[in-house]
């Protein structure tokens, strides 16, 4: 498959962005084109796992391109078909939940809404710790929807959170490819 332009959104579980933005900089170097999208939460707080202005310019960085962190910037997306893919990594129960009901109040999910006026494939790398809870019927219903794929996800600690389920990043761009051909690689619930 040839070079493809993906817009690649984060959201706010910020405990995998280093695996996000590893599978990021794996795209970039295998010639893909990336544009970061931030959520409000992802672009603006500060937490353990850095602060807001590295984690921005990091993903800037590997990407090669300013960001998109605001609605006003995320709306051409779909009319300019600035993406032939959008991967969101980490997408977190809060955006699960928005997607699924068609709610566009950030910059990422202004941008899916956007860019699936395209029927256009957007990709999502689940990361929640209610995924097992009340986050599933949001995963079920956009595992439903046309041109939505999964990059396949599994629990990540039975022990402690056992609602919790990740998604494996080392598979992101080998799903990425998928889902640009229509496709959603499987098994997507891994052990």
């Amino acid at each position: 498959m040839g070079s493809l332009r993906i817009g690649y959104a984060v959201t706010g579980s910020f405990c995998t962005f280093a695996e996000s933005f590893a599978a990021a900089k794996r795209l970039a170097d295998a010639g893909h084109v990336l544009t970061p999208i931030f959520s409000f939460n992802a672009y603006n707080l500060s937490t353990r796992f850095g602060t807001a202005s590295e984690n921005r310019e990091r993903l800037e960085r590997i990407c090669r391109n300013r960001a998109i962190s605001t609605i006003e910037d995320a709306e051409p997306v779909g009319p300019k078909k600035m993406f032939d893919l959008i991967i969101v990594a980490p997408c977190t129960s809060n955006t699960l939940a928005k997607l699924a009901c068609g709610v566009n109040d950030t910059p990422v999910t202004m941008a899916v809404k956007s860019h699936l006026r395209n029927a256009r494939p957007v990709l999502i790398a689940v990361s929640t710790n209610d995924a097992l809870a009340a986050a599933a019927k949001n995963i079920g219903a956009l595992q439903n929807f046309r041109n939505y794929f999964f990059v396949p996800y599994r629990q990540d600690d039975i022990a402690k959170k056992p609602m919790s389920m990740v998604a494996d990043f080392s598979l992101l761009p080998e799903a990425a490819e998928a889902a640009a051909r229509g496709e959603q690689i499987q098994p997507m619930v891994r052990g």
